[in-house]
């Protein structure tokens, strides 16, 4: 009942998006050249997905999104746990953290394409940025959140490192890690898509370009509905693996 109740309420937004924008077209009268119509850009994407484009494009994106962002999610939460653990060098580490934290991914993009070249490497570097700092924020935050009483405990049955670590500080920080996870990945995609604007000849981003170029918008629109669909499965992957995890170290699973 509840999984048909949720594909429910998923094709009436669909339908109310879709009728939103023919509603649009009609009403303005706006030109297919500048607002393609839904059932172009249904023909654009079964035309992706038809000749292989799509596949092609996907699998380099792919790529290069694990790459940056699982080495992101591996350095973030390996230097975030000692951060958190060491005060006195998040006291040094704090404002060099506050400082780079917002500068935008792509504004570090000539460096970038100076010191890396062109093609995977610029992406990746973007990617890893984009979901670095809320990874190690957040699991800084969830180390110095940790119950004192968890460290008594361990410290009175003489539990050291890395034991200390992996078995109780890691553990008990996991919902906050996770929710940083859960950010990093979103911020990684949507700079993925940035990364392979630059310098890329291939990926979803460069597709998007390349269609531009073109003039076909309703590819454009078409590479823009699958990357917000990518996104959304890849979120709801990460969230499957949260709960994997919660399941195996027997935590209260949020619904």
């Amino acid at each position: 009942m509840r999984f048909t109740k949720k594909t429910l309420n998923i094709v009436i937004a669909i339908i109310i998006v879709l009728a939103a924008w023919q509603s649009v077209i009609w009403l303005t009268d706006i030109e297919e050249a500048l607002l393609p119509d839904p059932l172009m850009v249904g023909e654009a994407m079964i035309s992706l997905f038809a000749d292989g484009t799509l596949f092609a494009h996907l699998k380099v994106s792919l790529m290069r999104f694990f790459s940056g962002y699982l080495s992101a999610a591996v350095a973030a939460i390996l230097l975030g746990l000692l951060l958190g653990r060491v005060q006195r060098l998040w006291d040094i580490a704090d404002p060099i953290v506050q400082v780079l934290r917002p500068i935008a991914p792509v504004a570090w993009t000539p460096f970038i394409v100076l010191w890396f070249g062109i093609g995977s490497a610029p992406a990746i570097v973007i990617i890893f940025i984009a979901a670095f700092f809320p990874i190690l924020l957040s699991t800084i935050t969830g180390v110095k959140k940790v119950d004192t009483n968890y460290l008594k405990l361990a410290q009175n049955m003489e539990i050291k490192q890395p034991h200390l670590m992996t078995k109780i500080i890691f553990p008990a920080a996991y919902p906050s890690i996770a929710s940083g996870l859960h950010i990093g990945i979103g911020t990684a995609w949507i700079f993925l898509v940035s990364g392979e604007m630059v310098g890329a000849q291939s990926g979803l981003g460069y597709l998007i370009i390349d269609a531009r170029n073109l003039l076909r918008l309703d590819l454009v629109l078409a590479g823009i509905i699958l990357i917000g669909i990518c996104g959304l499965l890849l979120d709801k992957g990460i969230r499957l693996l949260e709960r994997l995890i919660e399941k195996r170290w027997g935590m209260t699973v949020s619904e």
